[in-house]
């Protein structure tokens, strides 16, 4: 589940950062329309993958409830930093992006 965990809060974070505002809160400037593009996209890809090591551990049935709430958690998580600790929420999806390839072995 913790695979699942941080590619949904780095597929939000990467939504996050499509976004005119919270880009140029957490990076300073404003994004191009390029950069939107790619952002949005790796965000909704990293969401489309998320329920893959869920289902690949629980099953369907139990994976796909477990995926939800690990959907819910990592909006919650992301939706509580944001406004208090911006740098911080930034820095755990880098964080967990970088993780996820370890988590992936503990699902073999």
């Amino acid at each position: 589940m913790l695979l699942a965990l941080l590619l949904c809060y780095a597929g939000f974070t990467a939504l996050c950062l499509s976004t005119d505002r919270h880009h140029g809160e957490l990076l300073r400037r404003k994004p191009s329309p390029a950069r939107r593009l790619v952002l949005r996209g790796a965000g909704w890809l990293l969401l489309t993958l998320s329920p893959w090591p869920a289902v690949v551990a629980m099953g369907w049935g139990q994976g796909l409830v477990e995926w939800c709430a690990v959907l819910m958690l990592s909006a919650l998580l992301l939706v509580l930093l944001l406004p208090y600790r911006p740098r911080l929420a930034l820095m755990l999806a880098g964080a967990g992006l970088l993780a996820s390839p370890v988590a992936a072995f503990g699902l073999f």
